[in-house]
């Protein structure tokens, strides 16, 4: 079938059920989403979605089918056919009898095209009988949808078609579906004609009593009679009244109109062969007794009177036996009859067989068929092909400009397919670009916040913002800077991934942001850039699913699980956007410098909280260990604590595992369920996009600015240690460089967290490289 039939039902689909049910319908049936108009698709297809879709609806097929003809029609109409199918018939009889005609013409600009057969008879009861007559099986219920439409959009009546006959195939040669309806005209009234019938239903029927007759019988005749009155006053139009008044030749009514005959046939013979080049006249034998001249040019052998035109022709439509019993049954069709190869001559041999597309008209006084005919040609290519000339078809014959006519119709069809192709490859494109920019925009995302991003992209300036209360977490790796003296580049790299790919999946998991990692520091915050009252909850859950997590990642010196020391702090801070090449979403402050000191003065595998965030984390569930007064740099001594564990979550709930075992599979695969608080995101503007929040106007972290406001990772003596680490290997944050107000914008325009260490030392070679990157505090 060509797409046209498969665009329509996917219009059906998207307009009766919507977007959603046309996609799920194809990828059942397995089929593209889109159909070129003038390209040729398996009937596979279209069986395909049929079956499919009785299957999603629920319906039986003949349902389906139905309502898909009566779509067909309107579908054709909205595509331009409307004034051609209108023009076929002045009723619905003769409508059904042109369809093979509007087929053969269609099949001029749709070559392939293999249209089903309909054959219409009347009957003496005002029914008829339809035949339809198809190469495929099981499209049959398409027809009442298709004739039903037509029958109310165009003649205004209701009709009832039902299924007869299913096993007459005596006419058809080859395996050919052929189906019976019988059709028949339901009564219709306007409102006016409506309420007349329902007074002519009630009072000529009554009895000389005043009684309703108790014949049955004498009912039913009164309400058919009435019936057929009205029926036929409503028949009465204005056209039936002109033609009532117009008088032609003698005063003989149009109605009653009687062709008049000559006596004699006022024609010779010569004449007739020549202004009918293409016509043959042949007897119930299949004898031909007489040919145009152009045929006999074409095909010699009927110049020899007597000869069976079975020999020299074959009939392709209807596909019907050649003999005249079958013709006579099919005479209403229009027949196409081709050259036999074998029997033309021999320069004919190579080329495209002769086609004639024509009549049939039974002779019944001579007992002989005449065949007017033509040439069957679409284009001027197929004239060149078979040596013919425009010359060739008579001056009279349609033919001459059907040939020019389509020739262009097929110049415009082919730059209509032309754009159609276009059309689909912009549409792929489109898709394809809007796959790749949701790729951009989730790769933007994931480096700063939506809104910020959204901002930048439209080269708005982004504001800074206060934030009130939010939790900030540093975590880095024990011995790291060991680590990275002992072992290739490439294995610290993988050992990093491998740990910030499962830091990076509990962000999901708690919904807190991640900032920023440099090395093998890890900095993520809770309230900020959307604010949330759980800000402490949710980052000592993410730091109680770090320790879990970091028990999964090998050290590659001692195969055994890297160590991890993590520092959380809560209070005010300053967000914004740093740079313009590389810019960074930063937060400044001096709660960004304290829970620096934090993640500094922490044990491994140990979570050291800050007065504020035990504050928070007070009566929520969570189990803590005092660790008492600590000396603090920069800070003095503060009363610090150790997370331990929730009470009120599994290890399951804080990881975002579905129900399994800890240790059964790896934390980075399998699906991320997001763990539930108490609130949610609030949905009200990010503070950074107040106008209010002007960082110029005073300290960032609310206090003088002073010769340690500003830190870098740029040690030289590696030989400082931190006091409370454990390991004397370790290689500790340089107090003296720690700073104790704001930051500075690093090389780049990156932020750093807000902790000074010693930049790892990466072995290449013989040679200790160091890294140089600026922090800012």
């Amino acid at each position: 079938m060509y797409g046209f039939i498969n665009t329509c039902l996917k219009s059906l689909v998207i307009e009766k059920f919507g977007e959603e049910t046309w996609d799920k319908l194809r990828r059942e049936a397995r089929v593209q989403d889109t159909f070129m108009t003038f390209e040729i698709y398996g009937d596979d297809i279209t069986m395909r979605l049929v079956a499919e879709a009785c299957k999603l609806l629920d319906v039986e097929p003949a349902v389906v089918l139905r309502q898909f003809g009566e779509y067909f029609f309107e579908f054709c109409k909205r595509s331009g056919y409307d004034h051609m199918l209108r023009t076929l018939g002045g009723n619905l009889y003769e409508f059904i009898e042109n369809l093979d005609a509007l087929h053969s013409y269609l099949s001029l600009s749709y070559k392939e095209m293999n249209a089903p057969s309909f054959r219409v008879e009347n009957n003496g009861d005002g029914t008829m009988l339809l035949h339809y007559y198809s190469i495929r099986r099981g499209l049959c219920h398409i027809v009442p949808g298709i004739i039903g439409a037509v029958a109310k959009d165009f003649f205004k009546i209701q009709i009832k078609m039902e299924i007869v006959n299913q096993t007459e195939e005596a006419e058809w040669t080859g395996k050919k579906e052929h189906i019976v309806f019988l059709v028949t005209q339901e009564p219709t009234f306007s409102n006016k004609a409506r309420s007349n019938s329902k007074r002519s239903l009630t009072k000529p029927c009554m009895s000389s009593t005043g009684h309703n007759p108790t014949n049955k019988q004498t009912g039913e005749e009164c309400v058919e009679g009435n019936w057929l009155r009205t029926r036929c006053s409503m028949r009465r139009n204005h056209w039936e009244t002109v033609r009532g008044l117009v008088h032609l030749g003698k005063g003989k009514l149009l109605r009653g109109f009687v062709p008049v005959y000559p006596e004699a046939l006022c024609i010779d013979l010569k004449t007739f062969c020549n202004a009918f080049p293409f016509h043959i006249v042949f007897d119930q034998e299949l004898r031909v007794k007489q040919a145009g001249v152009n045929i006999q040019k074409i095909v010699p052998g009927l110049q020899t009177m007597q000869i069976r035109l079975d020999q020299y022709f074959r009939i392709l439509h209807p596909e019907v036996p050649f003999a005249i019993p079958s013709i006579r049954m099919f005479i209403n069709s229009h027949f196409v009859l081709q050259t036999c190869r074998d029997t033309m001559p021999q320069d004919w041999r190579d080329r495209p067989m002769l086609e004639l597309r024509g009549q049939m008209v039974w002779m019944d006084s001579l007992q002989c068929m005449l065949y007017q005919a033509s040439p069957l040609l679409r284009s001027l290519h197929e004239l060149e092909e078979r040596h013919m000339h425009i010359s060739d078809i008579a001056p009279h014959d349609v033919t001459r400009d059907l040939i020019l006519l389509n020739q262009q119709r097929l110049a415009e069809m082919e730059l209509s397919n032309q754009l159609e192709r276009k059309k689909e490859e912009l549409r792929h494109l489109s898709q394809h670009l809007e796959q790749e920019k949701q790729k951009t925009e989730a790769l933007l995302y994931a480096m700063l916040p939506k809104h910020v991003a959204n901002q930048l992209k439209e080269g708005k300036r982004v504001e800074a913002g206060e934030f009130k209360e939010c939790t900030i977490l540093f975590s880095d790796v024990v011995t790291f800077t060991n680590i990275c003296s002992e072992c290739e580049p490439i294995q610290i790299v993988f050992m990093l991934n491998s740990m910030y790919m499962k830091f990076d999946r509990l962000t999901t998991v708690h919904n807190v942001y991640k900032v920023e990692t440099i090395g093998d520091a890890y900095m993520v915050v809770g309230g900020v850039p959307i604010p949330v009252s759980s800000h402490a909850e949710r980052v000592a859950n993410f730091a109680l699913g770090m320790i879990i997590a970091a028990r999964e990642v090998t050290n590659p010196i001692t195969g055994q699980p890297i160590q991890i020391r993590v520092g959380v702090h809560s209070g005010p801070v300053l967000a914004g956007v740093v740079g313009e090449k590389m810019p960074r979403y930063c937060l400044f402050g001096d709660t960004v410098n304290t829970a620096s000191r934090m993640e500094s003065h922490g044990l491994p595998n140990k979570i050291h909280l800050s007065p504020s965030v035990s504050q928070a984390l007070n009566d929520k569930g969570f189990r803590l260990q005092v660790r008492g007064e600590i000396e603090v740099k920069g800070k003095g001594k503060m009363h610090t604590y150790f997370l331990e564990g929730n009470l009120r979550a599994t290890d399951e709930q804080i990881m975002g595992w579905s129900s399994r075992e800890l240790d059964s599979v790896p934390m980075d695969h399998g699906p991320t369920v997001p763990m539930k608080y108490g609130d949610s995101l609030m949905e009200t503007t990010p503070p950074c996009l107040q106008p209010e929040a002007q960082p110029q106007a005073k300290n960032l972290a609310g206090k003088p600015r002073d010769s340690e406001s500003y830190g870098s990772l740029h040690i030289d003596n590696p030989s400082e240690k931190n006091p409370s680490e454990e390991n004397p290997l370790e290689e500790n944050p340089s107090e003296e460089n720690l700073s104790e107000g704001n930051p500075c914008c690093p090389e780049g325009g990156t932020s750093s967290p807000a902790k000074a260490r010693e930049p790892a030392a990466v072995a290449i070679g013989n040679k200790p490289t160091r890294t140089r990157l600026c922090v800012l505090l």
